[in-house]
């Protein structure tokens, strides 16, 4: 093994240790007793529930309402669209028994083997097949559509090698599910909702990502067309953030949900499916983390700003004037999210670093010296910058920095995204860019399967997307040498 491939393996195992330690240490997940599944932990928690407001909000402002569909699925669904079960197959979990018992050898509880299920059920991994099973009784005439339904829920998905948020066997999303009229209406449903994860991840998570139509060897199994929002990570990889898929008729095809038109003409509906999860959680950190710590962008934060202040015997001398200050800093905050740490058996040096390890994008030091000369200290979570504000203008202040904070992590993020994009023309310049420089490549592709899969085999990158609004630009295949019309989208990811 050369120098520069062993070098390369071991950066990679630290990017991955300080991942994994950063979420464990900032508190935001936990391994649990079930392998491959986390707990998220209440920090972790509450910064996916204000991703799920904001949301739910945008799905609710786009006509789409809220319902809950079972956790398991009869085999015999799951099996009626062909190659929706080809692409989950391997990662189910199948309930076969309902009951357990003692073992009347002694060697504790066992299933009871007289309680076989007559037909095994699936752990969802994807809720398609429930749904249409579902929506075959819910539609009969053109004015039953369209529907337009989402789930919060959680999936199973039985993988091998795990890690937190990114990958576990089990994790929270939503799930998108509608069934239209025509072919075009279910398009515009796919495309919009698209558009809304990529505002809510560009506006709120502070990540600039690039829509895209997913190749025919990456489409969602069971899709007609699969489109992408390709986010580009801190350590130079790709991140799937979140999909939209046209299904076609194939689910209404599977499922037998027809309806009758205006014209009187019977039809089978068109439908979509759309998705994020607790994956966001993952590019959060891996796209704004830093060496001290996370980095949550204000409009995510549980936290938004956090109020140390600094006690010591001639504070509680003074304790009068003391209180009435930190009484005019909170004022001055009402309406934002903020924590007063006034824990006395840990010293200021011990927050300073504990609230710059959880990312909390403002801190405000108060103290006596403070007091006298009527101002406060911030300190800014994204660039570590530290300023003296006076009380009468610390409202707007804060606002103010919390808005340009909010800019600052996305445009750097673009920055880093725009500094790590490269066109390559050859294969032997494909791969050198993904050894030495990693980030995106934009090349040129044959538009075979066989060319896509060799790639993929030789370099580890894959085709992200085949961006929207893609400019059409002739040349030759970096690996088979033959025509092309236009540049995608290659990386490494996750």
């Amino acid at each position: 093994m050369s120098k520069e491939v062993q070098d390369k393996a071991q950066n990679t195992a630290q990017e991955k240790d300080w991942y994994e330690d950063l979420v464990l240490r900032s508190g935001l997940a936990e391994h649990s007793g079930v392998k491959g599944c986390m707990i998220i932990k209440p920090y972790g928690f509450a910064i996916w529930e204000n991703m799920k407001s904001v949301l739910d909000a945008r799905f609710k402002a786009t006509g789409h309402v809220n319902a809950s569909f079972p956790l398991f699925i009869p085999k015999s669904l799951l099996s009626r669209e062909a190659s929706h079960v080809e692409g989950f197959a391997k990662e189910c979990a199948v309930v076969t028994h309902y009951r357990l018992i003692n073992d009347p050898e002694g060697n504790g509880v066992i299933v009871d083997p007289t309680a076989k299920l007559a037909e095994e059920l699936i752990v969802r991994p994807t809720s398609e097949t429930i749904i249409w099973n579902t929506y075959k009784r819910w539609i009969q005439s053109y004015r039953d559509l369209p529907i337009l339904i989402n789930q919060w829920a959680n999936v199973v998905r039985w993988e091998m090698r795990t890690r937190l948020f990114l990958r576990t066997a089990e994790f929270h999303w939503q799930e998108g599910h509608t069934a239209h009229a025509t072919a075009q209406e279910a398009i515009a449903e796919a495309r919009l909702m698209l558009d809304e994860y990529a505002a809510f991840m560009e506006n709120y998570m502070a990540i600039p990502v690039i829509k895209g139509y997913k190749t025919e060897s990456e489409r969602f199994a069971g899709a007609d067309d699969t489109y992408t929002c390709e986010g580009l990570m801190k350590d130079g990889k790709a991140l799937q953030m979140g999909t939209s898929h046209f299904l076609g008729q194939n689910f209404a095809k599977a499922f037998d949900v027809k309806f009758l038109s205006k014209e009187g003409v019977e039809d089978f509906a068109w439908a979509t499916s759309w998705g994020v999860s607790t994956r966001l959680m993952g590019a959060l950190i891996m796209a704004h983390a830093d060496e001290n710590g996370l980095i949550i962008p204000p409009k995510l934060a549980p936290t938004q700003v956090v109020i140390v202040p600094l006690i010591n015997k001639q504070t509680k001398e003074r304790q009068d004037d003391f209180d009435a200050a930190i009484d005019k800093v909170k004022s001055e905050l009402q309406g934002l999210s903020f924590l007063y740490d006034d824990d006395d058996t840990k010293r200021s040096g011990f927050k300073f670093a504990e609230y710059e390890l959880r990312g909390i994008p403002l801190r405000i030091t108060v103290g006596l010296r403070d007091i006298d000369n009527g101002v406060v200290e911030i300190a800014r979570r994204d660039t570590m910058q530290k300023m003296s504000v006076p009380f009468d203008n610390l409202g707007e202040t804060v606002r103010n920095l919390l808005t340009d904070i909010q800019n600052n992590l996305y445009n750097t993020a673009l920055k880093f995204r725009e500094e790590n994009t490269t066109k390559a023309d050859t294969f032997d310049e494909f791969k050198e860019v993904l050894n030495t420089k990693g980030g995106f490549i934009y090349a040129h592709w044959d538009g075979t399967k066989e060319t896509e899969a060799a790639i993929k085999e030789q370099t580890k990158a894959t085709t992200r997307c085949i961006p929207m609004d893609n400019p059409m630009e002739e040349g030759k295949c970096i690996y088979s040498g033959k025509p092309s019309k236009q540049r995608i989208l290659f990386a490494k990811a996750y």
